[in-house]
């Protein structure tokens, strides 16, 4: 079992592929660290020794952030946007795509479950005012 930055990297898994699960890192830069440590990409989490781990982990800390400085960067990144007050800080704040997509169809995962809105004919109305009136009031609490 494995632990680079606080994240247990599954063992039956390659190197290459293991390396991904961290958090800004991908493809490219997983195997940009292979090769700089000299490590093979095809062998096994499991089978790497606490040399080669070292090693992996002092080129990852030593040119990339990964994990919580780059959650914390990203996380700056946006309150600053929010504080100034731009185009893309309002968006931020509102929940809203920000880098210029459509929401009139699409965005479902931003804004959320859709929420039907329309207008009510006459009749339903009618009704639903009679249901709120006729409805029994709550009882008072009791001390």
């Amino acid at each position: 079992m494995a632990r680079l930055f606080g994240i247990v990297l599954p063992d039956t898994r390659r190197v290459d592929y293991g390396l991904t699960i961290l958090k800004g890192i991908g493809w490219t830069l997983s195997k940009k660290v292979l090769t700089q440590t000299k490590i093979d990409p095809a062998t096994r989490i499991k089978d790497l020794t606490e040399e080669q781990l070292k090693k992996i982990s002092v080129a990852i800390e030593s040119h990339i952030k990964v994990e919580g400085d780059l959650r914390e960067e990203t996380t700056d990144n946006i309150k600053r946007l929010r504080e100034i007050g731009c185009y893309r800080g309002i968006r931020h704040i509102r929940n809203l795509p920000v880098y210029g997509q459509r929401t009139k169809s699409n965005a479902r995962t931003k804004r959320g479950k859709r929420k039907t809105v329309g207008a009510l004919k006459k009749e339903d109305q009618v009704k639903l005012e009679t249901a709120k009136s006729t409805a029994p009031a709550a009882a008072p609490a009791k001390k």
